[in-house]
């Protein structure tokens, strides 16, 4: 018998397909990618450790992994079953990865899909009804198997036709991870990023800055990575002013700066770069940003040097004096 298992690299996405496993069921991992993923972690070299592909490894089973980004960034622009508390489609996003994962399911032959779902840890995708109507949209109904709730749910068909034992099975509910965790401590299961895995548009700060970009602009994928770090601040309707808060976001946003971009960097004391994304920017506009960005300059008490590049052909240096808290704040988005 064959399954995929839906994996993140969290720890219930790995116990569930440990589990199955354990029952002598042939799996392939399948991983759908998303911007606002938390999942993975960074190493020691900088580098993104991939969890999913690490966990797979460990199983030993196949993994198929999907960048489904295009598709999730299209969702949260219009969902259909709406948000959560605040920017996350909980609901369509979890019927976009049941639909990759039946079509996963009919490519590599397998009977059922498996996932580290947990009934009533989730308010928004894993209440009972949730549950159900991802299923039925998906064209998935009686072919989830979630191994540690699934004695606190209906039978499935894989239980019901004894592809798998459910005496074997779980049935945790609730949103408490101990029994999760003393499940990983008996498997021998010890390094995992996170009990819960995580996502960006559950995070209010986040959210924020994604709503104030969807209500002023056309969203894209590379306008969702300068989401990520820095400062923000609306400037106008045109103009958004991304300020780095270290070293690392100074270099991230030298990276992500685009052709129509202008790159900020003050001249004599240390402190950050910042990016304003423009269609069009006057000196007035310019000086204010460089303004904000004295304000995050170590000893900035007085007039400040900061230097201003659109491209090679287009550079101003402004002496100015750095914005107080209060002026700063009436652009911060967050």
């Amino acid at each position: 018998m064959k399954a995929i298992a839906l994996v993140s690299g969290g720890l219930d996405s790995t116990l569930a397909a440990r589990i199955i496993k354990d029952l002598a069921v042939d799996l392939i991992a399948l991983n759908t990618r998303s911007p606002f993923c938390l999942c993975n972690r960074k190493k020691e070299d900088g580098s993104c450790s991939h969890e999913a592909a690490r966990v797979s490894g460990e199983l030993g089973v196949q993994l198929i992994a999907l960048n489904t980004s295009f598709e999730f960034l299209e969702i949260v622009k219009k969902p259909k079953h709406g948000y959560g508390s605040h920017m996350n489609p909980c609901l369509d996003c979890r019927i976009l990865l049941f639909k990759k994962a039946k079509e996963a399911m009919q490519k590599e032959g397998a009977s059922f899909v498996i996932t580290g779902e947990v009934l009533g840890q989730r308010p928004m995708s894993q209440r009972l009804a949730a549950m159900r109507l991802i299923e039925q949209e998906a064209g998935l109904e009686g072919l989830v198997v979630r191994p540690l709730s699934a004695r606190a749910l209906e039978p499935t068909i894989p239980e019901k036709q004894g592809w798998i034992d459910r005496a074997k099975l779980l049935a945790i509910c609730g949103r408490g991870r101990k029994e999760q965790i003393a499940l990983a401590n008996e498997l021998g299961i010890n390094d995992y990023p996170c009990p819960s895995g995580g996502c960006l548009l559950t995070d209010p700060g986040f959210s924020k800055r994604l709503k104030d970009l969807m209500q002023y602009g056309e969203v894209n994928l590379a306008d969702i990575q300068l989401l990520k770090i820095g400062r923000h601040f609306r400037m106008s309707k045109i103009t958004k002013l991304i300020v780095g808060r270290n070293e690392s976001e100074n270099n991230r946003l030298a990276s992500l700066k685009e052709e129509n971009d202008f790159f900020f960097q003050p001249l004599e004391l240390a402190g950050p770069s910042a990016v304003l994304r423009a269609k069009s920017a006057d000196n007035s506009t310019l000086e204010l940003c460089s303004r904000i960005v004295a304000r995050y300059c170590d000893g900035a008490n007085g007039q400040t040097k900061i230097f201003c590049r659109q491209n090679p052909l287009q550079e101003y240096q402004f002496i100015v004096s750095p914005n107080t808290e209060e002026e700063a704040a009436a652009f911060r988005i967050n």
